[in-house]
């Protein structure tokens, strides 16, 4: 089934105030969700909102808490959410590490004691919006093996940049698994194969199945090795910059909470030479642009762009949307 974005917005708006959201955060979460939709992630938009409601309900969000400023240097900050929404946390902190990149040139503010904040490349485009470079990362529960072991100690660290572009911005939104655990489920939901290997299955042998993945949960890293190294530094730096909890003491928990997150953005216009960014950005674009595709009619695409269309084809025509998660919402917004 098809619903627009007003539709969305207005069920979950209703649906956020229902529990006991203030009228400002039940719109900024009703948006944000929409929006990821929108873009044709699904798996941490619509499809993740009755996770939202139960991590409401057994207490691991706390609806009434948000994050403040604990710590100051410079323009380096620690933030600690007390374990409030993710994606209210995630907003206040963008617009932070905004307003000090505005103010020193770069500005990076850690926040630990935080929840999912769903759809990383939505901060992404957030500073991108205000014409800032940002990278953005978090550190999850352990969901993936170390290279070479078999129990999964490691998290899937969701990893973003994003660079103002009057034509488009450019947006890398990815995890450090091959495959996002919210996108495994949205296979599965919709009974459907990976395209690739995304992890291993009860018998210790790579499987494109989402059922047999998630019996274990225990995702493939990309890049293999590489990409196991990749999460382990990122945990690092999530930990130490926000002195938070690592992924280690996340999976100690009885749910994925207390999560630690960086948000670092870059003022580019400090740098006083708008156009030649410009140009050397489109010169990048029309290089990997220009280039013969392998398979006939394929198209190659920059970070962002894909969603981009995907964005505004939903747009035209409304967002695909799974039958049963639409029950779902309706049933608990009534």
């Amino acid at each position: 089934m098809r619903i627009s974005s007003q539709e969305m917005q207005d069920v979950l708006y209703k649906l956020f105030l229902k529990y006991k959201f203030s009228e400002e955060k039940a719109r900024l979460l009703a948006t944000t969700y929409t929006e990821s939709t929108l873009s044709g992630v699904n798996s941490h938009g619509i499809n993740r909102v009755p996770l939202f409601l139960e991590y409401i309900e057994n207490g691991s969000v706390k609806v009434d808490s948000e994050a403040q400023k604990a710590e100051t240097f410079g323009s380096i900050e620690r933030w600690d959410g007390h374990f409030g929404p993710g994606i209210i946390n995630a907003t206040k902190c963008t617009n932070r590490a905004i307003e000090l990149a505005k103010q020193h040139g770069l500005g990076l503010v850690a926040l630990r004691n935080t929840n999912h904040w769903m759809r990383g490349g939505t901060y992404g485009q957030m500073a991108a919006d205000a014409g800032c470079i940002s990278i953005l990362f978090t550190n999850t529960q352990p969901n993936m093996p170390p290279w070479g072991g078999k129990d999964s100690r490691i998290g899937n660290n969701p990893f973003i940049v994003s660079i103002p572009r009057e034509e488009g911005h450019i947006v890398l939104d990815m995890a450090i698994s091959q495959f996002a655990f919210g996108k495994i489920n949205d296979y599965k939901l919709r009974g459907k194969k990976l395209p690739f290997p995304g992890g291993w299955d009860a018998d210790d042998e790579l499987s494109n199945d989402p059922e047999k993945i998630t019996v274990k949960e225990r995702g493939l890293p990309i890049g293999y090795w590489k990409g196991s190294a990749l999460s382990i530094v990122l945990d690092m730096l999530a930990t130490l910059l926000a002195a938070g909890d690592s992924t280690y003491k996340i999976g100690l928990k009885d749910y994925e909470t207390g999560i630690s997150q960086v948000f670092l953005c870059i003022d580019p216009t400090v740098f006083g030479d708008k156009e030649l960014q410009h140009r050397l950005i489109n010169e990048i674009i029309a290089y990997t642009h220009d280039v013969e595709p392998m398979k006939p009619g394929d198209k190659i695409y920059y970070p962002g762009e894909r969603s981009a269309h995907t964005k505004e084809e939903n747009m035209k025509h409304g967002m695909p949307v799974s039958d049963s998660v639409w029950k779902k919402i309706l049933a608990l917004s009534s």
